[in-house]
């Protein structure tokens, strides 16, 4: 990053980063509702545990989970041809556009008017996030870095330091915007700071996290505060 493309106010971070599901968009009960299905396939029952420990999973780690519920042997495990399938249940369920989480366009509007880059970090797959872009808008970002194009998704670090190196910014500069425990494990494991919006899961606190109840009234000093 130029010392001409960082923030004027030097409290601001140097980028934001932005988790899809379930922070800027209400899409976690449409993924639940397609792991549901999956689990059913197999022949397993979605348990609130077993949902649980798949939020804000990789599609592989999630399925992965389903597949142990299961009892399903890894010689036996389809992974190719099952996220085929999940890929194409989501996108039917996705039709007409997801909804948008509360105060999130406004969040969004926020960060661009202060000129601070923005990357989307998502865990799901980029065939996905690409329609979804269509609703939350492509050109809001300057880059976007998806699960299945780092070594592992969250809850390890790879995704947040490759949105940072794509960037040109220290992690210690960077504030995430995240909703899940996988996806702030996730920030805390690459250093990068994190306001944690909780969807559905609690979050258990840790230093690095700035806690909100949602995205509504937003504003650069709290994005200062939780970088400092």
């Amino acid at each position: 990053m130029t010392p001409e493309a960082r923030p004027l106010d030097a409290r601001l971070p140097d980028a934001v980063f932005w988790d899809m599901d379930g922070t800027l968009l209400d899409t976690e009960p449409l993924w639940e509702k397609v792991l549901v299905e999956f689990a059913e396939r197999l022949g397993t029952e979605m348990t609130s545990a077993l949902r649980d420990s798949t939020m804000g999973n990789s599609s592989v780690d999630a399925m992965t989970k389903v597949y142990e519920a299961a009892l399903v042997p890894e010689a036996g495990r389809d992974f190719e041809g099952d996220e085929e399938w999940m890929v194409q249940r989501v996108l039917e369920q996705f039709a007409g556009g997801p909804p948008w989480r509360p105060g999130a366009i406004d969040a969004l509007d926020l960060v661009a008017a202060a000129d601070i880059p923005m990357v989307l970090v998502t865990n799901t797959m980029r065939e996905v996030t690409d329609v979804l872009l269509e609703t939350i808008g492509r050109e809001r970002f300057v880059t976007t870095v998806c699960g299945d194009e780092v070594e592992a998704g969250k809850p390890e670090p790879h995704i947040y330091r490759r949105a940072a190196e794509l960037v040109g910014a220290p992690t210690h500069r960077c504030l995430a915007i995240e909703d899940s425990p996988a996806g702030a494990a996730a920030t805390f494991a690459a250093g990068v700071r994190a306001i944690i919006v909780p969807s559905a899961i609690e979050v258990q606190p840790r230093a690095t996290y700035t806690y909100r109840d949602s995205l509504v009234g937003l504003t650069l000093d709290d994005l200062a505060a939780a970088l400092a």
